[in-house]
C-alpha cells in the first residue's frame, strides 16, 4: 500500500530529479516518492535533447557547471557501462571558420585544459579533415571525451534503481499547491495531497512556478527557448563522422548549430534558439496566453531584447526559412545541400533570466526551510545529472538533518 507520508518528495521527473532520488535512497533507509506532471518519465528537456554527453569544455573553471559536468561525464559513462546502456564515447571537433573565431577557440582551449579535460589539443587545416574530412575551417580543437547516449534510456534506468531502493515515483500528478502544517509540507496534487517532511524541486521548465507555489519570490524567471532540428537524409550521412561543434558566441549559453550523430543512428543538426510561446511548446505553433505574458511582462525579457534583438530577429527568421538555416550549416560543411536535410524534432531550454536582463550562466540551486530548489539547470545537466545529484543529496543531508 502506497504511502501518503514521506521524508521527502521530489517535485520532477526528469534526470536531475531521479539522479537527486538515486543519491538520497542509496546512502540510508528513508521514504521519498518523486512526482511527475506528465504520464511518463524524461518528457521535457531530458527527453527532447541531443543525447549529447559533454566533456565540460565551456564552462568557467571553479564554477557548478564545470564541476559538476566533469564529474558527471565521467560518473556517466561508468554508469552506462555498470547497466548496458547504449553509448559512445566518439569525440568531437570544434570548428573555427573565420580569423576572429581563434581567440575564443584559444579560451576554449585554456578552459578545457583548467577544467581537467583529457586529450584536448588544438588542430590545423588539414588536421581536422583527418577527422571530418567534409569539415571546411582554418583551425579546430579536438575534445576527446565527447559522447552520445539516449537520455530517456538513462532516465528510466535511474527510476528503477530508486523503486529498488524503495522509492515511490509517482507520474501524472502535477502539484498545483503547497502548504505548511505543522511539522509537515503538504502538496496538493491532482491524485490527492502528499505529507513530507522535506522538499526538493527538480520542476525544470516550471521550477520558478513550484518555487513561487512554496511561498519563495526568485530572483529570477524561466524563460523558455526552443531549439529547432534537422535531419541528414540517409544518403549524406556520410558527410559527418561523430560531432562538429561551431566556435560559439561567448555572450550566450547556446553553443549554435552544429552536428550531431545519434546513439540509435541518424545526423541531426541544429538547434537554433528561438524564443517560444509556450513552455512545453515543441511546435512553431504553440502558444499559451500564460507563458507568453510571463515572458513578456517581464522587466528583464525587455532588457535582453533590448540588447541582443538583432541576433534574437536572426534566430526567428532561421525558424521560418531553412534556407537560412542551412546557410548557418554550410559554414562548417560547405557541400551540404538544401534537399540534404528535412526536419526532425525540437527541445525547449528552461533558461533563467535575471531582472537586469543577463541570462543565468552557471547552475542555480538555492536552499530555505525544509526546501531545495533548483532553479536553473539546463544543459549540461543531463551529462552531469549524478554528480548534481550527489550536490544536492549533500544539501539535504546538512538542510534536512538526514545525517
Amino acid at each position: 500500500m502506497q504511502l501518503s507520508k514521506y521524508d521527502i518528495a521530489i517535485i520532477g521527473g526528469g534526470i536531475v530529479g531521479l539522479a537527486t532520488a538515486i543519491a538520497l535512497t542509496s546512502r540510508r533507509p528513508l521514504s521519498l516518492i518523486v512526482l511527475e506532471a506528465e504520464e511518463h518519465l524524461a518528457a521535457h528537456q531530458t527527453g527532447h535533447n541531443s543525447g549529447v554527453i559533454h566533456s565540460g569544455l565551456y564552462y568557467k573553471p571553479g564554477s557548478l557547471k564545470a564541476r559538476n559536468c566533469v564529474n558527471g561525464q565521467k560518473a556517466l559513462y561508468r554508469f552506462c557501462q555498470e547497466h548496458n546502456i547504449a553509448h559512445e564515447q566518439c569525440g568531437k571537433v570544434v570548428v573555427a571558420t573565420h580569423k576572429p573565431e581563434l581567440p575564443a577557440l584559444a579560451m576554449l582551449e585554456e578552459r578545457g585544459q583548467a577544467n581537467g579535460l583529457h586529450g584536448v589539443r588544438r588542430l590545423g587545416t588539414e588536421e581536422i579533415k583527418d577527422y571530418e574530412p567534409h569539415v571546411a575551417g582554418i583551425a579546430g580543437l579536438l575534445v576527446p571525451e565527447t559522447g552520445i547516449v539516449d537520455y530517456k534510456q538513462v532516465t528510466n534506468v535511474y527510476a528503477d534503481l530508486v523503486r529498488q531502493a524503495g522509492g515511490v515515483i509517482q507520474t501524472g500528478s502535477r502539484v498545483y499547491g503547497c502548504r505548511r502544517q505543522s511539522s509537515e509540507l503538504v502538496l496538493e496534487t491532482i491524485q490527492g495531497d502528499i505529507h513530507c517532511r522535506s522538499l526538493i524541486n527538480c520542476g525544470g521548465l516550471q521550477s520558478d512556478r513550484v518555487a513561487q507555489m512554496c511561498g519563495l519570490k526568485p530572483d529570477l524567471k524561466i524563460v523558455p527557448f526552443r531549439g529547432e532540428y534537422y535531419e541528414l537524409v540517409p544518403e549524406r550521412h556520410a558527410l559527418v563522422k561523430n560531432l562538429i561543434y561551431p566556435v560559439p558566441d561567448p555572450q550566450f549559453p547556446f553553443l549554435g548549430v552544429h552536428f550531431t550523430r545519434m546513439i540509435h543512428g541518424g545526423i541531426e543538426a541544429g538547434p537554433n534558439a528561438v524564443l517560444a510561446f509556450k513552455r512545453e511548446g515543441y511546435h512553431r505553433s504553440s502558444f499559451s496566453v500564460v507563458d507568453a505574458w510571463s515572458t513578456l511582462t517581464y522587466s528583464g525579457f525587455w532588457r535582453l531584447a533590448g540588447k541582443y534583438w538583432r541576433m534574437g530577429s536572426g534566430e526567428f527568421y532561421r525558424s521560418f526559412s531553412k534556407r537560412a538555416f542551412v546557410r548557418a550549416l554550410q559554414k562548417l560543411i560547405p557541400e551540404l545541400d538544401f534537399a540534404d536535410i528535412h526536419r526532425a524534432g525540437a527541445g525547449v531550454r528552461a533558461q533563467a533570466l535575471e531582472p537586469n536582463g543577463f541570462l543565468t550562466d552557471d547552475f542555480r540551486i538555492i536552499q530555505t526551510e525544509r526546501m531545495i530548489h533548483v532553479l536553473n539547470a539546463p544543459s549540461p545537466a543531463a551529462t552531469a545529472s549524478l554528480s548534481i545529484g550527489q550536490t544536492i543529496a549533500n544539501m539535504a543531508n546538512k538542510q534536512f538533518e538526514l545525517i
